[in-house]
């Protein structure tokens, strides 16, 4: 109750929840959306056959996409928002977020410790306003880290209209092994600090803690897989000394001397992650991983997880497996980056650099691997608002933007299970829908200028000019 309480104190703190009579009057966002919208540009993007037509218009009736092209009906008494020399796009979506962290030198990991939850979820609330304004009308927090289930009251609030922000899938805090990864490892044993995960070390304890974060709002389960990472001497290999990658088949990788100077220890075993994916289905709902490297990605894959994020390590065998079970890996290049380039010392800044290269090095394997690929950023550690730079980053590093784009609009809401509703300009969808200068197609920092919001038939940001209001 007391837990209730604050967090409905810090939600009306924010003073962010206008009336429909205000809103009305000051042409605010949550304006009544009654009068159909027409958005006109010079070219909109289709997202399944992969091209831009010019130009570009959708029509909008209540939170949903009526019709989209070259040119849709004009219905009397419209209103129609001319966006001028831009491209018209689905609202961005990020498979990987924490809206419940901020960047905090050295570590964001301190913040759980010294920020109160009702403190933290009024920042939370920010940063999923920063991410809206920047195009993300779709996404997926990935855990709390120690906010318990707090993340139900954010996405309540947004849904609600209190608050701006995107649709959100939800995992309340994620769930890791005793003296894993996101425990207060470190720390006096005596001062009791508390974990940033859920704690569940056998499938009993796994399956309960799923139905008590589902009771709590949960929309999703996450689960770290690995953790500690890190980079070993060349030709140590500890996976290849183990019985488990030997059973497995994951041995030397063909074409790739230094797949194995990475090494990350797994936490569940695949009988684990199968009981925890079946639980998960029972609810409607799928399981998303933490997950570095092997043998866990095997273990994850086997028991069909719904993706493999950061996906740092991943042998032939289990890239084989991604393609036929059609299972993403969710890279989260900027947060490598970010990292790398504000450590606190030089040898944490080397250590982080060498790991960013070896995951650039093994993304490109994946790539030419043909395995699927879905957008996430882990922003929260880093800016919120700025994580369309992840896009940027795949492209750098070995895809197309067409790849990129489709990736992001294609698999993403399939993890998001919105698969049939957003991620399109397409006739019963929802009005998701932002524009950017140029044609992400030729460059795809494109998307890091979005210059016009819509979500759910709402403008957010850069109505231009309107006519037949």
């Amino acid at each position: 109750m007391k837990k209730t309480a604050l967090l409905t104190v810090a939600l009306v703190i924010l003073g962010a929840a206008p009336t429909v009579a205000r809103a009305q009057a000051e042409g605010s966002a949550f304006a009544v959306k009654a009068q159909p919208i027409v958005l006109h540009a010079a070219r909109l993007f289709e997202v399944v056959p992969g091209r831009i037509v010019s130009p570009g218009e959708v029509l909008v009736e209540g939170d949903r996409i009526k019709a989209a092209g070259t040119s849709v009906p004009h219905p009397a008494g419209a209103r129609v928002i001319d966006l001028g020399d831009r491209t018209l796009m689905p609202g961005l979506i990020d498979a990987h977020v924490h809206l419940f962290l901020h960047p905090a030198p050295p570590s964001e990991g301190m913040q759980t410790v010294d920020e109160s939850a009702p403190q933290r979820t009024i920042q939370a609330t920010l940063a999923a306003k920063a991410d809206l304004m920047a195009g993300f009308t779709a996404e997926r927090d990935m855990g709390t880290e120690g906010a318990g289930p707090a993340d139900a009251a954010v996405r309540d609030a947004i849904d609600r209209g209190l608050i701006p922000g995107p649709r959100l899938r939800i995992s309340g805090m994620a769930i890791s092994i005793l003296g894993g990864h996101e425990d207060a490892v470190g720390f006096n044993p005596a001062q009791h600090v508390l974990g940033n995960a859920d704690y569940a070390n056998d499938i009993e304890q796994l399956v309960e803690t799923i139905r008590e974060q589902h009771k709590e709002g949960s929309s999703f389960v996450k689960i770290y897989e690995t953790g500690h990472d890190e980079m070993v001497p060349h030709g140590s290999a500890p996976c290849l000394g183990d019985p488990i990658c030997a059973q497995l088949g994951i041995g030397e990788q063909a074409g790739d001397p230094e797949f194995w100077d990475f090494h990350t220890p797994y936490q569940y075993t695949e009988a684990q992650l199968r009981a925890a994916v079946a639980e998960a289905a029972r609810l409607d709902t799928n399981v998303g991983v933490h997950c570095q490297g092997e043998p866990a990605a095997r273990f994850a894959v086997e028991a069909g997880v719904a993706s493999i994020d950061h996906a740092t390590q991943l042998s032939a065998g289990t890239m084989e497996l991604m393609k036929e079970k059609h299972i993403p890996a969710v890279p989260t290049f900027v947060v490598f980056q970010y990292f790398a380039d504000h450590a606190p010392n030089a040898a944490a800044a080397a250590r982080e650099h060498a790991m960013l290269q070896y995951k650039i090095h093994e993304f490109q394997r994946q790539v030419a691997a043909g395995i699927p690929m879905a957008v996430g950023s882990d922003v929260g550690p880093f800016p919120h608002g700025t994580q369309a730079e992840e896009l940027e980053l795949m492209v750098r590093y070995g895809m197309t933007p067409l790849a990129v784009l489709q990736a992001d609009y294609l698999n993403d809401p399939r993890i998001l299970t919105w698969q049939n509703e957003v991620g399109r300009l397409k006739a019963g969808y929802y009005a998701d829908v932002v524009a950017v200068p140029g044609n992400p197609l030729k460059d795809i920092t494109a998307v890091e200028h979005v210059q016009f919001v819509m979500k759910g038939g709402v403008v957010y940001k850069g109505a231009g000019s309107a006519a037949g209001d």
